[in-house]
């Protein structure tokens, strides 16, 4: 039912000062650019525009903070790697996302999204390496999952698996899930419940 609550953007925020001040858990959604975080946050609330989508690499540029239902808040960060801007603004949002990641108590668990089509790339492993030294719990997210056949998917996943198996801060559950066809939806959203602040008793 949490996924049922309404959902509204807290806050884009462009810098450390920006961040929101109250004590809701926070679930963080990281990954290279255009593997799927906004897609997958607006299929998690059942909001087509929720979160700002585009195939253009690079577009979600600030922290966009939202709160469900007020007992958990969605935190869709920019994406790492290949993108359309400046070197400095790349800079800029990177180094933002690695602090924001590094140093916030709210933060209870990092859905660290990995494009079935693709599996892990350096740029996640050194993410996963961050989240490993600073204890933050993360768990990855398999995206795309009607893009690839089946054989395929079940490569890349185990795979994944045996590599994760090798990072003490990563969730032994793997999800897999395609935003576009909802797959995986149903579990994402059970997953992240556990983690949301209790339900007020009517």
């Amino acid at each position: 039912m949490l996924f049922a609550q309404d959902c509204q953007l807290l806050i884009s925020a462009a810098g450390p000062e920006q961040l929101p001040t109250d004590a809701l858990p926070e679930v963080a959604f990281a990954g290279r650019s255009n593997v799927g975080k906004s897609s997958l946050v607006n299929a998690l609330t059942g909001r087509k525009t929720l979160a700002h989508t585009s195939n253009q690499p690079g577009r979600t540029r600030l922290l966009n903070f939202f709160d469900l239902g007020q007992r958990l808040v969605l935190v869709d960060l920019p994406g790492y790697g290949y993108a359309r801007a400046a070197k400095t603004d790349i800079e800029r949002w990177t180094a933002l996302t690695m602090d924001y990641l590094k140093g916030r108590s709210q933060l209870r668990r990092v859905c660290l999204l990995i494009d079935v089509r693709h599996g892990l790339k350096d740029s996640d492993r050194k993410v996963m390496s961050v989240l490993d030294e600073t204890a933050v719990s993360y768990q990855l997210i398999l995206t795309k999952a009607d893009k690839v056949k089946a054989i395929a998917l079940e490569k890349t996943l185990a795979s994944v698996a045996a590599e994760a198996k090798k990072h003490v801060a990563a969730h032994p559950e793997i999800l897999v899930t395609s935003a576009q066809k909802t797959i995986g939806i149903g579990k994402t959203r059970a997953a992240l419940a556990a983690l949301a602040e209790p339900g007020k008793p009517r």
